[in-house]
């Protein structure tokens, strides 16, 4: 009696385990985690959700502010904590030369075909060993030409006594310290630091023009008419050429300024197969055009290109007139670094 008792108590407890195993898989619950390390917003929600339902793998979205920040916190957990790490390309630069990044086998990342070989083999990873690119952006000035009364070509443009008063920037110091030497001939990149010297004089007299320094939602302030004229993260265009597409678009003459952000693998990641399959997920055209829908940068995947809802195509694919018109703003040595600082609170200063 007791045998029976205890051979139906054990039946019982089988169909009970097999129950709940069913309802798991049925959940897309495995147990399993992925961290994810990038700025806030890099996603939107159903393409994470989606990922979860798929895999069962649980998102950990961590965020940081600053790609030095992430260095920092990348340094402190010796390249492990994290599983992806999305962030621009001269920091990854730094990240790869300390040894916190592992190399890629893209025999994982079956989608690995449909990146626009345009974003690879830049100087953050020229080989493609380490990273799969996840967004490119060019410095762009947008103007609106019933608040203008000059037509803009270019960086010198701003520079016009006509936009007294009636200019955004963002709040960056190369970006911006490099659209000076721009004007003057010079390269973002370069080390002379009389020609640094020479854009922070440039600058201050660009001074007066200036109505706000910011980083966030400079396209709010654009098409309130609070400022005329914006030099803005391609993000932003974004975001203003939909809401107003009377507002003009301008590649800057004096040659382009060009970025990516990228995807890399911690060298001590603690789930690095569950981070090859959200990269390959992400790489999906279908998905990869939800992304760039989302987060209005160019889109660095070819096959997601004509997924793209038409009312986007244009402001999120890379025009063919400016491809290779470009310059990606580099690492520099801590010297040229100190002057663009020093020539940057000085402007910033000029402008109140």
């Amino acid at each position: 009696m007791a045998y029976k008792i205890t051979k139906q108590l054990a039946a019982l407890v089988l169909a009970l385990a097999l129950l709940l195993s069913l309802a798991a898989c049925g959940s897309g619950g495995s147990g399993e985690e992925l961290v994810l390390f990038t700025w806030e917003n890099m996603f939107p929600q159903e393409v994470l959700d989606g990922f979860t339902q798929e895999t069962g793998i649980a998102i950990n979205y961590v965020n940081f502010d600053y790609d030095e920040t992430m260095l920092a916190k990348l340094e402190a957990a010796k390249g492990g904590e994290y599983d992806v790490v999305i962030a621009d390309d001269y920091i990854i630069e730094i990240a790869v030369s300390e040894g916190l990044v592992q190399e890629l086998d893209t025999s994982k990342l079956e989608n690995y075909a449909s990146i626009n070989p345009v974003y690879q083999g830049q100087f953050f990873d020229p080989e493609d060993k380490y990273t799969v690119p996840y967004g490119a952006g060019v410095q762009t000035i947008v103007y609106n030409p019933e608040a203008v009364d000059k037509e803009i070509t270019g960086y010198a443009d701003l520079w016009d006594s006509s936009l007294q008063d009636n200019v955004g920037i963002i709040d960056s110091a190369r970006v911006i310290d490099g659209m000076a030497l721009k004007v003057l001939g010079e390269s973002y990149n370069t080390e002379d630091t009389g020609a640094i010297e020479r854009a922070g004089e440039k600058l201050l007299e660009l001074a007066p023009n200036i109505r706000l320094i910011k980083d966030d939602n400079l396209q709010d302030d654009l098409l309130s008419g609070e400022v005329g004229a914006a030099v803005m993260y391609t993000s932003q265009v974004t975001m203003a050429m939909m809401a107003n597409p009377e507002l003009k678009v301008v590649y800057p003459k004096e040659g382009i300024g060009f970025g990516v952000m990228a995807n890399f693998i911690p060298k001590n990641a603690p789930h690095p197969e569950a981070a090859y399959q959200f990269m390959d997920y992400i790489l999906r055209p279908e998905v990869s055009a939800q992304c760039y829908e989302f987060l209005g940068y160019y889109c660095t995947n070819k096959d997601a290109d004509a997924l793209i809802s038409p009312e986007m195509q244009s402001y999120l694919t890379l025009p063919e007139s400016v491809e290779g018109d470009w310059e990606m703003i580099e690492n520099i040595s801590s010297g040229a670094l100190e002057i663009h600082e020093r020539v940057w609170t000085e402007f910033k200063s000029a402008c109140g």
